[in-house]
């Protein structure tokens, strides 16, 4: 796969391995280098140094001064980073909402760049409940945009999560090309509807409806007002419960076509998946062996089949 028809995904310079650190050292995260790195074009970014702070420099830390958040060093709070940060994080929040950015990386407990938990600092206690100033700006730019932490993608869960969304945007932003259409929209929106129905069952109903009325809308305006609704949807991890219904609901499909046998063995493996007996990808295994033997144009074109290289083989822990 080329540079160019893989995912952007913006990422701390440090969680890629660059020793930008305070100590001149990085936090790798061999995930990302190594497996998620074949599938995405990483823009490294480092706002510490972006700002003009030295490698090594001083440590810095998140206070809570009256009604304010300030950034400022860990040993000496009369240096003051927050304006310098604030204004670095709002431009290139800015700069990044033009492009087409699929997701982010960002690292966890930093007081720049952590997305939640972050320790904040008052008099003599510190409490874990703030938000990086660079991620908090990001996040207000970009409310559609997929971002985790480099700590939380070693839960099988939110790993497979954030990459599902990030392959989904990336199909969107890919489907809709040069300018979006009611045409695109329509098309992307019908390959997506089992996927929604994993996650969200009560936004696929929404966006149905949604989408049934795109004509009284902009395009454009549409196309921002159905991103969004889209990855919100798609923030919600598709549980054990609703995939059993989608599974059963793809086996409907198959009842005239299946012999006795071949409804009970799937049928078994529903069961066993349902039960936590099995990862998800066992019955999905012979869903997909059943619709090559007996095609079906709309389950064919479903992306719930494929939302990402199966090398990463993130469904085997669901």
């Amino acid at each position: 796969m080329s540079e160019k028809d893989k995912a952007l995904v913006g990422i701390s310079a440090c969680v890629l391995g660059n020793k930008v650190r305070f100590d001149s050292g990085h936090k790798k995260n061999k995930f990302v280098v190594n497996e998620l790195g074949q599938h995405f074009s990483f823009l490294p970014i480092c706002p510490e140094v972006a700002i003009g702070m030295t490698v090594p420099r001083p440590t810095i830390r998140l206070v809570q001064s009256d009604n304010e958040i300030v950034l400022v060093e860990s040993k000496d709070s009369s240096k003051d980073y927050t304006g310098a940060m604030a204004r670095y994080s709002k431009e290139t929040a800015s700069q990044l909402s033009q492009k087409k950015l699929c997701g982010y990386v960002v690292c966890a407990n930093s007081p720049t760049c952590g997305m939640e938990r972050v320790k904040v600092y008052k008099e003599n206690s510190a409490r874990k409940e703030g938000v990086g100033l660079y991620t908090s700006n990001l996040m207000e730019a970009m409310p559609w945009l997929p971002i985790e932490e480099d700590g939380r993608l070693n839960d099988p869960a939110l790993k497979e999560n954030f990459v599902n969304r990030v392959f989904s945007l990336h199909d969107f932003y890919c489907s809709m090309g040069e300018e979006p259409t009611v045409r695109k929209i329509i098309e992307f929106h019908s390959r997506y509807k089992l996927t929604l129905m994993a996650h969200h069952p009560e936004a696929y109903k929404e966006m149905g409806r949604l989408v049934a009325d795109v004509k009284s809308y902009p395009i454009d305006k549409f196309f921002t007002i159905y991103r969004l609704a889209l990855m919100k949807a798609l923030q919600q991890q598709a549980s054990r419960k609703n995939n059993t219904n989608v599974l059963m609901h793809v086996r409907g499909y198959f009842k005239r076509s299946l012999s006795k046998t071949q409804k009970q063995e799937i049928g078994r493996l529903i069961e066993d998946y349902r039960k936590g007996e099995l990862p998800l990808v066992a019955p999905l295994v012979l869903l997909k062996h059943y619709l090559s033997s007996y095609p079906n144009d709309y389950l064919s074109s479903q992306a719930y089949f494929d939302p990402y290289p199966q090398e990463l083989r993130l469904r085997y822990g669901l």
